[in-house]
């Protein structure tokens, strides 16, 4: 009989649990399972390229009623506030950027896919998974370290191959088996790359809601580095690398130039509200002018915009002016200025963005022709207070470059500032029609 009791109350006390709380998973707490198994917390994410897996970290936080993202890379933190959650679908729109992650909750698993919105519609949908918990980017740490080829230092590259090789500069860092750093090229730098050494062979890769990039490389017998890289689903291309301490890109300025026979720039594009806004406009009379070629797609793009936003309003009561040619995915102007409206708003822009053109440099190229080409976004063409075009810069060096950043930034502000202290000549050169 009294067995008989003990298995009456147990069976009525586990009744009682299901009737007040339901069941679910042990390892799920309880408001975890209210918001469809989503959890706080570090998430390893996945996206399949046709080299192989790009993972990155993703961690997910409430604050208040509010979900919030992080994306990382290396010791890149990216915010991402535009987080849906919604009857197991998570929705995350990248800051600053058309791109959207759209995963369902199965099993705890996060399975969906990257919309990167592409020029002319080529859009790429791209295999995306994340799973909580995880910790390495790409496999876990071997249960005994062991000796790993030395990928750290300075690199002299060269990526592609042919008439159509591009040169880089490659510098990494590396403790153990991890492995961070970036790619410097002509026209801008890789960002924040992380990875490891898999197997003796490097794996790096990020995605920082602009761009999904995955490496794979080799040391040889030589002493070179032998790989390839993957940018989304539809470029791939080959690099080479030897080590060098004094690898440079050499001089950034003399790349984009005026052509023999123009004297100054003249530009005249509308504004998100359709408004035309040009150099003859009397707000620019006497000022220094930056102008930068950008685009919201561009991660580098956003790199030198996180820079332009303060500096524009620290110095423009000394008479600087800022211009943003904004160069979108879209050839419609509505959606060319909803996406640079989002691109103001990440950054805080308070200077003139105009919608000058497609995202294609060809396009970009017709559409200032006083120019000898545009190779690169941004390139930024600063303007003294006499209308002359005094310097223009190709690229754009980001945080992720560490020293070269500041050093590009320091010529940046000592120019800036050596053409605020200049007064303008009687001779004035500005476009004709002023």
């Amino acid at each position: 009989m009294p067995e008989t009791k003990s298995a009456l109350f147990a069976l009525l006390a586990a009744a009682t649990v299901a009737a007040c709380g339901g069941t679910h998973d042990a390892s799920t707490p309880p408001d975890d399972a209210a918001n469809g198994g989503l959890r706080e917390g570090t998430w390893r994410a996945v996206l399949t390229l046709p080299g192989g897996e790009l993972p990155f970290g993703l961690e997910f936080a409430r604050s208040g009623e509010r979900w919030i993202a992080t994306l990382v890379n290396g010791s890149e933190r990216t915010r991402i506030d535009e987080v849906e959650l919604r009857d197991g679908a998570v929705t995350l729109r990248m800051p600053g950027y058309e791109n959207l992650v759209s995963a369902r909750l199965e099993d705890g698993v996060l399975r969906g896919e990257l919309l990167m919105v592409k020029l002319g519609g080529k859009d790429q949908r791209i295999p995306f998974e994340a799973r909580f918990g995880l910790q390495h980017r790409f496999v876990p740490d071997p249960p005994t370290p062991a000796p790993y080829p030395d990928y750290a230092g300075r690199w002299s590259v060269e990526f592609g191959e042919g008439e159509a090789r591009s040169r880089g500069v490659g510098e990494f860092r590396q403790q153990g088996r991890r492995v961070t750093g970036t790619f410097l090229t002509p026209t801008g730098d890789h960002r924040f790359l992380a990875g490891e050494v898999v197997d003796g062979e490097l794996r790096l890769s990020k995605f920082d809601g602009g761009h999904a990039f995955l490496y794979r490389a080799r040391l040889g017998s030589d002493g070179r580095l032998n790989g390839r890289w993957w940018s989304g689903l539809a470029f791939t291309e080959t690099f080479t690398g030897q080590r060098d301490a004094d690898a440079s890109l050499g001089d950034a300025g003399g790349v984009t130039r005026l052509r023999d026979d123009a004297t100054v720039l003249d530009i005249g594009f509308p504004d998100l509200d359709g408004k035309l806004l040009s150099l003859r406009d009397p707000r620019f009379t006497g000022k220094v002018v930056v102008i930068a070629l950008a685009g919201s797609w561009c991660p580098n793009c956003h790199d030198e915009a996180a820079f332009l936003a303060p500096f524009y309003r620290q110095h423009r009561g000394r008479g600087l002016e800022v211009v943003s040619l904004m160069f979108e995915q879209f050839g419609d102007f509505a959606q060319a200025a909803a996406a640079t409206r989002r691109f103001r708003q990440r950054h805080g822009i308070d200077y003139p963005t105009l919608i000058a053109g497609t995202s294609d440099k060809d396009d970009a190229a017709s559409k200032l022709p006083q120019l000898n080409g545009v190779f690169a976004f941004p390139t930024t063409i600063f303007i003294d207070r006499a209308g002359r075009v005094r310097r223009i810069h190709t690229g754009f060096s980001g945080p992720a470059t560490g020293v070269h950043h500041e050093r590009l930034l320091e010529e940046f502000t000592t120019l800036v500032e050596q053409l605020l202290a200049e007064t303008p000549d009687a001779d004035v050169v500005r476009p004709e029609g002023t």
